[in-house]
């Protein structure tokens, strides 16, 4: 169904691979907070020595323990973006000059230092008819370097009805997955079940978070960056290839943009659908104006059409 190829282009294949470049900037930040603790310590300890603590003081130091270094997760600076206080992008999906359907993308902020990101997709109206598409993804995320914690998934295609959910508990370096296909979602008939956990370092990202945190980079022409996120029930290698800068013609105008391609390493996600490019705007909201993918029948895209 050309449809399915069309949502995985927004819902799956783009977003999936960003966290490559993710990945480059959050080592770096922790790094970077390694490196100033060290210094601090440094001084501390020339302060320490030139003021000549009384023994006393020297044998209870040295008889408590050293403080165990946090992981790197838990050390990432909090994410400041145009889009952090709320954003919603609308897109229409088409296949040619065929409008297949539609997604939107949505930012709300919270007040306890996390926020929640939903991605909704739909047919067209004549699509629904004989193929009804309702899809929604949730993601939950930390604002310090946009880990998520929680990755929900409701997909209802056709006859196909799924649910999944991915919980990251960093601290115990493991993603817990749950995926269930149902035979009636409304009287909650099981087709299938299963559960699963992934092992993790503790960078990785679900599809949602990565997607947004490359917005907040960098996009250096001809870079090629690698990352680690988790999606399905693996842990997937992926690297992002930044191509160049170009000024693209859509609906809404014209954008100066920094094109982008997502690569998976193996076998997989990307095999089946084609080469995939996206175009974010050159400026610091890094907004995706255009998404596509090229496969044997022509091109799929996903095309910006509203920005609130």
């Amino acid at each position: 169904m050309i449809f399915r190829a069309v949502k995985r282009v927004l819902l799956l294949g783009l977003v999936l691979s960003f966290s490559s470049m993710a990945a480059e900037s959050l080592v770096s930040s922790s790094s970077a907070l390694s490196q100033s603790a060290a210094t601090l310590d440094k001084q501390s300890l020339s302060s320490a020595t030139l003021e000549k603590p009384s023994p006393s003081v020297l044998s209870s130091s040295s008889a408590s323990a050293p403080a165990k270094p946090l992981p790197k997760w838990q050390t990432l600076p909090e994410i400041s973006a145009p889009w952090m206080k709320g954003e919603r992008l609308e897109y229409e999906l088409s296949w040619g000059f065929i409008t297949a359907g539609y997604a939107t993308i949505e930012v709300k902020a919270r007040n306890d230092g996390k926020s929640e990101i939903y991605t909704y997709a739909t047919a067209n109206k004549t699509v629904n008819k004989f193929y009804p598409v309702h899809d929604t993804v949730f993601t939950l995320v930390r604002n310090k370097g946009l880990m998520t914690d929680v990755f929900r998934k409701s997909l209802h295609e056709g006859t196909f009805h799924n649910k999944s959910l991915i919980r990251f508990d960093r601290n115990a370096k493991r993603a817990l997955l749950s995926d269930t296909v149902f035979k009636d979602p409304v009287k909650h008939v099981v087709k299938r079940s299963a559960d699963t956990s992934v092992t993790i370092e503790g960078l990785e990202h679900s599809i949602m978070s990565a997607f947004y945190l490359v917005r907040t980079l960098p996009l250096k022409e001809g870079a090629t960056s690698r990352f680690s996120a988790v999606s399905g029930k693996k842990r997937y290698e992926l690297k992002v290839i930044v191509h160049k800068r170009e000024t693209i013609k859509t609906d809404l105008g014209s954008f100066k943009t920094v094109k982008v391609e997502p690569v998976l390493d193996g076998d997989g996600i990307f095999n089946s659908s084609g080469r995939i490019f996206i175009w974010f705007t050159d400026d610091e909201k890094r907004i995706p104006v255009l998404m596509q993918c090229e496969i044997a029948l022509g091109s799929i895209k996903a095309e910006l059409t509203k920005v609130k």
